[in-house]
């Protein structure tokens, strides 16, 4: 069946959003007038995500990409999100592009020590903005102490998920340890992404645990926070799929907003990964019944190679 050109362009936009391990756990459906966005459970990682928040996140994380494309494009959307699918409805408008748009292609979860300046209050109110809103809101911490109380709980959740065999078993699954690796899925963890050499995959994987060790890993998430300009958890009023969608759309709307001001942004999500830690980590930002649901750093960053994506065609399920 030969899909609309313009329709496609839109999935691939919405396939460059954030999600869990580049993953990219999702299934596109094209209609006339709409979208649709379902889970591809293939692809869900349930150790990690056992519940498959991330997931669900990751689902509006691609809504709010495509959302923003499809302005771009002259379409006005209308997202529904019913029976585990997010179906983004069009109606033609004027062509709108936007900051956010512009951004979408230089996104990237940038996992790299950056260089400590702070963000001016202009580019935090707007960086505030873009996370609230539809039931969701973001705390934006900058606060020297605060920002250290957060680190301990990112590094007492690494360690947590470094020590359980299945949490690496599942991690290492989705390294791709070099150029090669990496074009043969066109998914996962790029090492270069992260600052990391290339390797041949027989070299990489009996060094890794020699390399990627619980006391190094607690070391960079200290540096890597430490050099940042600040961290940003975003929470929503319901802790369900709903909610978790929402979540991921503000969360994207945080990455592109950033993206358009310069900054870089990385996930420190190990403190909401790990149950009791997240307990913990909700009480101590007064949450009350609100889930912390995304935390992430933010500040000013070099450029690395970025992880590849599946192309659209790949993602669309045949009507």
């Amino acid at each position: 069946m030969r899909v609309d050109p313009g329709k496609l362009e839109l999935v691939r936009f919405a396939a460059l959003a954030a999600n869990s391990h580049n993953t990219q756990p999702w299934k596109f459906s094209i209609k006339t007038n709409s979208i649709s966005i379902a889970p591809d459970y293939a692809r869900r990682c349930p150790v990690v995500d056992p519940d498959d928040h991330h997931l669900f996140v990751s689902l509006g994380c691609a809504t709010e990409n495509l959302i923003h494309a499809a302005a771009a494009a002259g379409l006005k959307s209308n997202p529904v999100f019913e029976n585990d699918v997010v179906t983004v409805m069009f109606e033609k408008a004027q062509p709108v592009s936007s900051p956010l748009f512009e951004a979408i292609p230089r996104r990237q979860s940038t996992r790299a020590v950056y260089d400590g300046k702070p963000v001016s209050p202009d580019d935090l109110r707007l960086l505030e903005q873009a996370g609230n809103g539809d039931g969701t809101a973001v705390i934006l911490i900058t606060d020297r102490t605060r920002m250290a109380d957060i680190t301990e709980y990112v590094v007492r959740g690494n360690t947590n998920q470094m020590r359980d065999k299945g949490f690496m078993k599942e991690l290492k699954a989705w390294i791709r340890f070099n150029e090669t690796d990496a074009v043969a899925t066109m998914d996962g963890l790029f090492s270069r992404a992260s600052g990391n050499p290339s390797l041949p995959s027989w070299l990489a994987r009996p060094l890794l645990g020699l390399i990627f060790t619980e006391s190094g890993e607690n070391d960079k998430y200290r540096a890597h926070i430490d050099s940042s300009a600040g961290i940003a958890v975003f929470t929503s009023e319901l802790n369900n799929k709903n909610g978790w969608v929402a979540a991921g759309r503000a969360c994207q709307r945080f990455a592109l907003q950033a993206t358009s001001l310069g900054l870089k942004y990385a996930f420190i999500n190990q403190p909401v990964e790990v149950p009791n830690l997240r307990n913990e980590l909700s009480s101590y930002l007064g949450l009350g019944g609100r889930r912390a649901d995304i935390v992430v750093r933010f500040g000013y960053g070099p450029e690395l190679p970025k992880s590849l994506r599946r192309p659209p065609e790949q993602l669309i399920l045949q009507q």
